[in-house]
């Protein structure tokens, strides 16, 4: 069988009411995401608390993450990427309004 090629930029919707996650593939404990964002963020009132590490890139726009220790937030602009740790409290404060943010999403471990 020949593997068939996919684009990270194609199939968009242009119009999102809610973040779109898509999973590009998996196997085992270890899951690729794809997620667009346009301009969504984290509900004021909730944390993602993942029990898996999670390592982001992002691949265009912009975001910033804000994380429950109180720490700075992290202002991400594409060609960044972070790893979060599993049980660290994490949110999404803002994304690009203006353009879609696409994030590259690897989820690995878990307990």
């Amino acid at each position: 069988m020949i593997p068939q090629t996919h684009n990270l930029f194609s199939d968009i919707p242009t119009t999102l009411q809610a973040e779109l996650f898509q999973t590009l593939a998996e196997s085992g404990k270890i899951r690729i995401e794809r997620i667009v964002s346009d301009g969504h963020a984290t509900p004021p009132d909730q944390w993602y608390d993942q029990g898996w590490d999670e390592w982001v890139l992002l691949v265009s726009g912009r975001a910033t993450l804000l994380f429950g220790d109180g720490t700075q937030p992290v202002v991400l602009e594409p060609g960044d990427h972070v790893t979060i740790p599993a049980g660290c409290r994490h949110r999404v404060e803002r994304t690009d309004n203006v353009q879609k943010t696409i994030w590259l999403a690897v989820h690995f471990g878990g307990k």
